[in-house]
């Protein structure tokens, strides 16, 4: 172990001490239990800058301490069959931990203020330090055996942090409901981690992949190892919430907003394109084109999804689907380095954009309990507007964030989507799928209406209510100096000094896309083609790319702004399409009518079949047995009872009858005898 694998190693557990600390203590501390959380995190987060700093220079690509666990003592193709487990520090390992403890730290941060006088603030903040410890592990580790612990450790954890208000149904449905789905893509990703088991005999990540570039495919089949990848994915498919199992992320909703931040910016979201980076070497082709068509879907149901939402945490929590869906599809047609690089960006604008619709939310509720107002919904966007001047840090920063997702230029939004469909174009040129770019440009323009026209909902024009007006104000600095970071983090300069392309930004010459050595590349063409078609196609996608950001921003302001579309009109005039994208595509339905509804009726059948046949077999034995037990005890009352007191009535009968010629006297005795004998006589003679 070396000092920086040392550090590393208590970046790990410095979350896991804070959780440890405040579940059993918090209580003492009260209030005081968020500073210690966000003072544990606050170290956290500068060592992993540490961390960041003496890595990316350092000429060692990997630090690694791997120690063996359990050897089994056995062979397994001539390999030593042992379970090796460890951690490892990589460029994108280094940056992930800055990624998450940075987003964790602030996210404590806002909660100082936004969760102050909550009945379970300890547990909380305890909660908080689970979650974060849970993510640094997948980060950190090297194998999949405890990327896998680690991985249903954020499931727990989201499910405690989502439930937090569980006495709420919809929040303890909502994490019910978290908990149920990634289950369904875990389970995938178990069997995935089988395959390899089974066949490489080891779970680490340089062992799997050395042995692929010597020739050792699973079972002597690329088929295989495109399974093995593909249910592997499954896991993300799952954490990452991409279709079909992106159901439960708007639902999650119901926890608090700090922890939406949380888990839709850059943790356990990311968590699945951080496994996809992390496997990348072992995809096939197949793997990655089934991948970039699970993203492309993704994106675009998910926006949408998000134009006809009203719920201003719903809007975003569709926004985190479909972006997403866009790193996946970026990883997927082997644009990995553009994939990891939104996936680091979106973490900063997005987490910004949620503690911001925090801040809205707060000034919501603080105004309509001035007025007593209990029926508006204070995260609905129709019971807003105004707020650009009562809020002006929230409405600046969080213009920032809008600005930056939608791709404009200036923001590190801009730099990382335009990546991404350069590399579908490219993608598209050399395997002939056009149909993904399309997806990609339109979902970019999508993004940008659907996003302005929260902005201008919000913050634009007369608030709904004077007098509710009146009692909006600014956020506390302690919410508003979280965002004024994210906000600055949202800028181009902080990864790329050329303001309209990434490539040459330190992010690009330290994240780069690792060895491919699957037997199939992405394409028919080499790594290094690729790579050059993208620069091609770099100018083409930026230039699309701002076109149509621009429009939908355009058409944002003519509906919302200038109200020369009428949007009532619009949506009365498609009134199915609407009701189609507002009902989320009926997804939430059909999973009732098919999953949902076939599982309850398999549950109640089987309770028919428990208490019919089963419990009908149990209780027919025991009505057997208790007539078999009926008539044994009539038979040994009757009979064998009646044996032996008819014996005993026997004896004293015979007993009572000797007893009046027994009366202890010699000569009575002499006298029988003497009678006796003369009887005997006489019958003799």
């Amino acid at each position: 172990m070396t000092t920086e694998l040392t550090i590393a190693l208590a970046i790990l557990l410095l979350p896991l001490v804070s959780f440890i600390l405040l579940i059993f203590t918090g209580k003492r501390y009260n209030e005081k239990s968020g500073l210690v959380g966000t003072a544990f995190l606050g170290a956290d987060l500068l060592l992993s800058l540490y961390i960041l700093f003496a890595k990316i220079p350092s000429e060692a690509k990997v630090w690694d301490f791997t120690f063996t666990w359990i050897d089994f003592h056995s062979f397994v193709n001539n390999v030593p069959l042992k379970l090796d487990i460890g951690i490892m520090v990589d460029n994108l390992t280094a940056v992930m931990l800055v990624v998450v403890t940075l987003i964790s730290f602030l996210v404590h941060l806002f909660s100082l203020a936004y969760m102050k006088g909550d009945i379970r603030y300890s547990r909380y903040y305890a909660n908080l330090g689970l979650f974060t410890f849970s993510m640094l592990g997948i980060v950190i580790t090297n194998n999949y055996l405890l990327m896998y612990v680690f991985w249903e450790l954020v499931g727990l954890s989201s499910y405690l942090l989502i439930g937090h208000w569980y006495e709420k149904k919809s929040a303890s449905d909502a994490a019910k409901k978290a908990f149920l789905v990634n289950r369904v893509g875990d389970l995938g990703f178990f069997i995935g981690i089988m395959i390899v088991w089974m066949q490489f005999s080891t779970l680490t990540f340089d062992g799997i992949f050395s042995s692929i570039q010597n020739g050792n495919i699973p079972f002597n089949s690329n088929t295989w190892l495109t399974a093995a990848g593909l249910l592997i994915f499954c896991g993300a498919v799952g954490k990452s919430a991409q279709f079909p199992l992106h159901v439960w992320l708007p639902d999650a909703m119901e926890g608090p907003t700090p922890v939406s931040a949380l888990i839709h910016a850059a943790t356990m979201v990311a968590a699945g394109v951080y496994l996809v980076a992390r496997t990348f070497p072992m995809l096939t082709a197949d793997a990655l084109l089934y991948i970039a068509y699970i993203g492309a879907i993704t994106a675009f149901i998910a926006a949408t999804i998000a134009i006809a939402q009203n719920d201003i945490k719903k809007i975003l929590a569709y926004s985190t689907i479909s972006q997403l869906g866009y790193m996946v599809m970026g990883l997927g047609v082997g644009a990995y380095t553009a994939g990891v690089f939104h996936l680091v960006t979106h973490a900063a604008f997005k987490a910004g954009l949620f503690l911001a619709s925090g801040s809205v939310i707060h000034a919501m509720h603080h105004a309509l309990h001035q007025v007593n107002d209990h029926h508006t919904d204070a995260q609905d966007i129709r019971s807003m507007g105004g707020l650009k001047n009562k809020m002006p840090v929230t409405f600046w920063t969080m213009m920032i964030f809008t600005l930056a997702i939608s791709g404009v230029p200036l923001t590190s939004g801009f730099l990382s989507k335009d990546e991404i469909l350069a590399g579908t174009l490219a993608f598209s040129k050399f395997s002939g799928h056009t149909i993904i770019p399309i997806i990609g440009f339109l979902v970019a323009g999508l993004t940008a209406f659907y996003m302005f026209r929260m902005m201008i909902v919000v913050f634009f024009g007369d608030h709904v209510d004077r007098n509710r007006a009146d009692h909006l104000h600014e956020s506390p600095r302690v919410m508003t100096v979280p965002l004024i970071i994210l906000a600055a983090l949202s800028f181009f300069a902080f990864y790329s000094f050329n303001p309209i392309s990434a490539s040459h930004g330190w992010f690009f010459e330290n994240v780069t896309t690792p060895t491919v050595v699957v037997p199939e590349s992405v394409s028919a063409t080499s790594t290094e083609e690729f790579v050059e078609e993208v620069h091609h196609q770099h100018t083409l996608a930026m230039i699309l790319s701002v076109s149509v950001a621009g429009l939908g921003i355009l058409i944002a302001f003519a509906t919302y702004y200038w109200k020369k579309i009428s949007a009532d009109a619009v949506a009365d005039a498609l009134k199915p399409l609407y009701n189609f994208f507002s009902r989320k595509w009926y997804f939430d339905e059909l999973y009732d009518a098919t999953v949902v509804a076939a599982t309850i009726g398999v549950a109640r059948l089987l309770a028919w079949f428990d208490s019919v046949i089963i419990d009908g077999i149990v209780n027919g034995a025991a009505s057997v047995t208790r007539l078999g037990s009926v008539i044994s005890g009539k038979f040994d009352s009757i009979v064998v009872d009646g044996m032996v007191n008819f014996t005993a009535y026997s004896a004293g009968f015979f007993g009572m009858l000797l007893r009046t010629i027994q009366t202890g006297k010699l000569q009575t005795y002499i006298v029988f005898a003497l009678i006796g004998l003369m009887v005997l006589l006489a019958l003799y003679i």
